[in-house]
């Protein structure tokens, strides 16, 4: 379907191209500012590359050209090198129709011949459970995978598990000394959750070992190195790289009780996966990519042996790919996903990396090095940086244990929907386990709005009480207004827009105007990795909506074939809302 300035691009097309013999086929549109008479306006000024003329003459004679020629064109006006235009009733009456008979307006459907896109989010560590971090990376990721496919990409989501290196054996370490054989079976603990705890005891005990050989005399480096526990976390890993059985076998099953606990929270965060790739298999594949660096001189060993890239002529520095003992770094595996990746999707058109911004040099490197190892794909890459999430008490910390768990904070937002659901009073007659469905899904949409409602560059101050505000820009009050949109439906009789409707208040021409802007947004927000765009977008028409609603009659009106357009009106935002709302993952409750 087309919006409206694509129904007028052609038109001016061919009068500039009969009356000032250029040929243009791109125009800059935009809404008519409220302080003038139109409803859309041709920025004039855009064509004064291609033709030499004043501005507001040659506004109004384009202005009278459309009004002479199209049918839908009523009035002009013009200020300075702008063109308003105003658009007959009837137009905007059609336009809903075809809004109306189209399935799923506003997404494209999906182009198989075409490339695949990748989208990685979550990437976990397993040595500790998610948390509110992981929260904003997961509903970060999904959500564009979301938007991508709805702009006609085929998308994979995936994500790459970091189940080895000096983390995870930090907590097998501890767990071995301290856990006296603790199962999440015998502790009633999430494995995520069990594994979790033992990182941050390694780092408490670790500390006291720090602080009694520095009473010795040790200096602060030597302490870090020297510490028993730490000591042990290297051999460990150095044993683990070598297949020592009992340290695999260990390894197998902390993971094991960790994965476990990953899938709870992601099923309760309503994410899913195509793909899982696993640092400890891919991580081979990267040591493969450095040996064949290394025999194309593209990267280097230092005396100790480690392997390095020389990247000072790019503007960065030397970096670090190969340890001096032979173990791997995280660019070592990030290498061997990347090319395992391209290997298991040769038609990848494009892969996205939804990472903190605390890793946009890390990024900037991985890239670079992929296309020095001559891989075309690698112009492909893209990092999604987003900003971190802030708590009013300070940055979370996983190894001090500082952290917000998102399954903890998943049920706090449950409880604040409860509280302020009850206190509004509008649930009687509902079962007790109805009541607890729909405070899980206001209270995740209240968290997954607000976190996506911000621009994915900026840092997000969280706060759940206000998320759960039932007014403003909230999943909350675009949830309420869906379910008052669902109780007008159902006491509705069926409906459809009427050609006999020959004016429309101005409210319902801004809804549909809105509507018509659906499909521009969604495209907008793929080309951008930007959730945000259809967030504000779904606040901005239940806006429009509810002062259509406080200010005009839907069933009450008289007229048969305004009722009608206004009940199509009605169903069709509501429609538009669960569409852009299942974008970002957030579910849209019948009755509030």
């Amino acid at each position: 379907m087309k919006a409206l300035s694509d129904h007028l691009s052609p038109v001016l097309s061919n009068y500039l191209a009969s009356n000032h013999k250029v040929e243009i086929e791109q125009f800059e549109f935009q809404h008519t500012r409220k302080e003038f008479e139109g409803d859309i306006t041709l920025v004039v000024f855009s064509l004064l590359r291609h033709i030499k003329a004043n501005p507001v003459a040659l506004g109004e004679a384009i202005g009278a050209y459309l009004v002479e020629t199209v049918d839908y064109v009523t009035a002009f006006n013009v200020v300075k090198g702008f063109l308003n235009l105003s658009i007959q009733d009837s137009f905007y009456v059609s336009q809903l129709k075809e809004i109306k008979e189209t399935a799923q307006f506003g997404h494209v459907s999906i182009q198989k011949d075409k490339g695949v896109a990748l989208v990685e989010y979550s990437s976990p560590n397993t040595n500790k459970p998610l948390h509110l971090g992981h929260i904003r990376n997961n509903l970060l990721g999904y959500a564009v995978a979301q938007i991508l496919e709805a702009s006609g990409q085929r998308v994979v989501k995936t994500q790459i598990i970091n189940d080895r290196g000096i983390h995870i054996c930090k907590s097998m370490v501890a767990w071995q000394k301290y856990g006296e054989g603790a199962t999440p079976v015998s502790t009633g603990l999430k494995g995520d959750k069990l594994v979790g705890n033992y990182y941050v005891r390694f780092d408490q005990e670790y500390k006291k070992e720090m602080a009694t050989l520095v009473a010795k005399g040790k200096s602060e480096d030597e302490a870090k190195v020297e510490a028993p526990l730490f000591v042990a976390a290297q051999k460990m890993l150095r044993d683990w790289e070598k297949g020592k059985p009992e340290v695999v076998d260990l390894w197998k099953t902390m993971n094991g009780w960790v994965y476990e606990g990953f899938d709870v929270t992601y099923k309760n965060l309503g994410v899913s996966f195509d793909s899982l790739y696993y640092e400890s298999d891919t991580y081979l594949l990267g040591k493969t990519l450095i040996e064949e660096g290394l025999a194309k001189n593209i990267l280097f060993k230092k005396e100790d042996g480690s392997v390095w890239i020389d990247l000072t002529e790019d503007g960065l520095d030397e970096k670090l790919l190969l340890r001096s003992d032979g173990t791997a770094v995280y660019m070592t595996q990030d290498l061997g996903t990347a090319l395992q990746r391209f290997k298991d999707n040769p038609t990848m058109s494009g892969m996205v990396y939804t990472v903190g911004n605390e890793q946009d040099y890390h990024f900037k490197v991985l890239f670079l090095i992929l296309q020095k190892l001559g891989f075309s794909w690698a112009d492909s890459l893209y990092h999604l940086s987003y900003g971190m999430v802030d708590l009013p008490h300070g940055k979370m910390k996983s190894r001090e244990g500082t952290v917000v768990d998102a399954d903890d904070l998943m049920r706090e937002m449950s409880g604040t929907a409860a509280k302020i659901s009850e206190e509004l009073g509008k649930l009687e007659g509902m079962s007790q386990e109805d009541k607890d469905e729909l405070y899980h899904t206001i209270g995740l949409g209240a968290l997954k709005y607000f976190i996506l409602k911000v621009d994915p560059k900026k840092r997000i101050l969280f706060d759940p009480e206000s998320s759960v505000d039932f007014a403003g820009n909230t999943g909350p009050f675009i949830q309420y207004t869906y379910a008052r949109i669902q109780s007008i439906l159902r006491k509705a009789p069926e409906a459809s827009p009427q050609a006999a409707v020959a004016n429309i208040d101005e409210r319902e021409k801004e809804i549909i105007k809105h509507l018509l802007d659906y499909p521009v947004v969604v495209q907008q927000a793929a080309s951008q990795y930007s959730p945000a765009l259809i967030a504000n977008y779904s606040y901005d028409l239940v806006k429009l909506f509810n002062s259509f609603y406080q200010n005009i009659s839907i069933l009450g009106e008289e007229d048969v074939a305004q009722r009608d357009l206004r009940i199509t009106l009605s169903k069709e935002v509501s429609l538009i809302l669960q569409q852009s709302m299942s974008l970002l993952g957030i579910e849209l409750p019948s009755r509030m």
